[in-house]
C-alpha cells in the first residue's frame, strides 16, 4: 500500500507542525507530565483554603488567604494565594485582575503588620518551568526580614549590552 503524493506531503507537514509545537512550549516532558498530574487534582493551596491541610494562617477573607509555607526561605516568608484556583500568570484573564492586584495590598498590609515595609521585601511569583514552579496555583510569595540579595544567581552575562546615549 502506498500513501498518495499529496497526503505524504499532509502527514509530513502535520507531524513537523506536531513537533515545532511541542518544542515551542519550551516545558520538558517530564515537567509537562508532572503539572498535568497536579493539575488534575485538588491543589495543596485549595486543600489549605478547605481545612484538608494544616497551615499558620497570617490572613483570609471571601478571595485571599496568607500563610507560612513549609520550608521558610527568608524569616518573614507567607505565600499569599487567591482562593480561585489561576493555574499560572499565563493563564489569567482579565477578569482576574482584581483579585491578582488585591494579593498585592495584602502583602502590602503584611509587610506593614510584620514590619519590614520600611526595611525592604521581595514580592515574587514563579511561573513555569524555568522559574522553578511546583505549585500550580497562583501565589505570591512574600519575603523579607533580611538582605535578600539578587534575585538571580547573577552568572548570565548580556553578550549585546545597551549603551548609553548621551
Amino acid at each position: 500500500m502506498s500513501i498518495p503524493h499529496d497526503n505524504m506531503k499532509k502527514i509530513i507537514f502535520s507531524v513537523l507542525m506536531l513537533w515545532v509545537a511541542v518544542s515551542v512550549s519550551g516545558q520538558s516532558q517530564a515537567y509537562t507530565e508532572k503539572k498535568n498530574a497536579k493539575l488534575a487534582v485538588k491543589s495543596p493551596f485549595e486543600k489549605i483554603w478547605d481545612g484538608e491541610l494544616p497551615a499558620e494562617v497570617v490572613y483570609k477573607d471571601d478571595e485571599i488567604i496568607a500563610f507560612v509555607p513549609l520550608r521558610r526561605q527568608t524569616p518573614v516568608h507567607y505565600l499569599i494565594v487567591p482562593k480561585k484556583r489561576i493555574t499560572t500568570i499565563n493563564e489569567m484573564t482579565d477578569d482576574d485582575a482584581l483579585v491578582v492586584g488585591r494579593m498585592f495590598i495584602v502583602a502590602r498590609d503584611l509587610a506593614k503588620k510584620y514590619g519590614i515595609s520600611e526595611t525592604g521585601y521581595r514580592l515574587s511569583v514563579n511561573t513555569n518551568e524555568d522559574a522553578g514552579q511546583s505549585v500550580f496555583h497562583l501565589h505570591l510569595h512574600l519575603l523579607g526580614g533580611m538582605k535578600t540579595g539578587p534575585m538571580v544567581d547573577q552568572t548570565y552575562r548580556d553578550t549585546n549590552p545597551r549603551k548609553e546615549k548621551d
